[in-house]
């Protein structure tokens, strides 16, 4: 009875510490500190001035989602401001801190279910860090890329509203100001938080390049050379700008076009990606004995390993193949 009830008391162990971790990631710093850091800075606003206050009012509002839990699982990452970046460009409002306690959690609860339903210890390990490492990670480039992608899709429109501004007198200050009132989704984000950084003492050269590097992405970084050269060496902003919406359209077009040419291939890579494992499972169906020594047989596991890491090297290839870069 007793060797029974010990698995059930470690499964019971493992959700309970997950559960624990998710509430303790997710609770946030609590609201006395959250008081004191607006006092300190509204306090900061009043002893200081010049471009050191606008720094020390910028690290105040950027530092404000840090905990305790960032400051201990940096410590333990070789270079955790790549991942820090990652996390700001899902738009979401995800700490390094909790991300890492996620996935922590996930690598802990695998590990231990699968361990408790047979398999051996260093397999179940490592399917632990395979989940728990590659599962957060996925869930975040999707996030990324379903932001860029509606960033892209509203981004020549903003640009024509910044046209439609200039060209009415406005200057260029304001108008990003307007774009980012009127224009919806990430773009309408971005440009805001480009104002707010300009109100607060940022140059604009400054600001738009420091969205720019959050964001990644081609377009923008075009946009901010587009305006950094027209300062320097003048001309019709409004004409350059809107010349930059049209190569924008168009080269979005030739993306889609792209994407609609290389989707036989990727059906294919998918089929053939997918067919292994629905032959696997239909066979550990049928005759779940025959199967089961890939998970006990050590020969088996080494091989199936194997196998597993050559179709990862022949579908990076396929992928390869079918990205063009324009």
């Amino acid at each position: 009875m007793g060797d029974q009830m010990l698995p059930m008391i470690l499964f019971g162990a493992g959700v309970f510490g997950m559960l624990a971790l998710l509430i303790a990631a997710f609770s946030g710093p609590s609201a006395a500190k959250a008081q004191d850091r607006r006092l300190v800075a509204v306090r900061g606003r009043h002893t200081g001035g010049g471009q050191a206050t606008v720094e020390a009012q910028i690290r105040s509002i950027t530092s404000q989602r840090e905990t305790k839990l960032d400051d201990a699982f940096a410590s333990f990452i070789p270079n955790p401001a790549v991942l820090q970046k990652r996390l700001d460009q899902t738009g979401k409002e995800w700490t390094f801190g909790q991300y890492a306690m996620v996935s922590l959690g996930l690598v802990v609860l695998v590990a231990l279910a699968a361990w408790l339903k047979g398999l051996p210890l260093l397999l179940s390990l490592f399917l632990g860090l395979f989940v728990g490492l590659g599962l957060p990670h996925m869930v975040v480039g999707s996030f990324i890329n379903r932001r860029v992608a509606a960033f892209n899709a509203k981004f020549p429109d903003a640009i024509e509203l910044l046209v439609r501004g200039l060209r009415s007198g406005l200057p260029i200050s304001e108008t990003l100001g307007v774009v980012g009132q009127e224009v919806p989704g990430p773009v309408g984000i971005e440009f805001r938080a480009v104002a707010d950084k300009m109100k607060i003492g940022r140059t604009m050269e400054a600001a738009l390049q420091e969205t720019s590097d959050r964001l990644g992405t081609p377009e923008f970084q075009f946009f901010v050379i587009t305006l950094a050269i027209q300062r320097e060496t003048g001309g019709n902003l409004a004409e350059t700008l809107s010349n930059l919406a049209d190569v924008l359209r168009k080269r979005a077009q030739m993306k889609l076009k792209i994407k609609a040419m290389s989707s036989e291939s990727k059906a294919s890579a998918y089929i053939i990606g997918v067919l292994p494992f629905m032959v696997f499972g239909m066979i550990m169906w049928i005759n779940p004995e025959y199967m089961g020594k890939f998970f006990s047989d050590e020969r088996l596991i080494i091989t199936g390993g194997g196998g597993l890491i050559w179709m990862g090297i022949g579908a990076y290839i396929m992928k390869q193949m079918i990205n063009f870069e324009i």
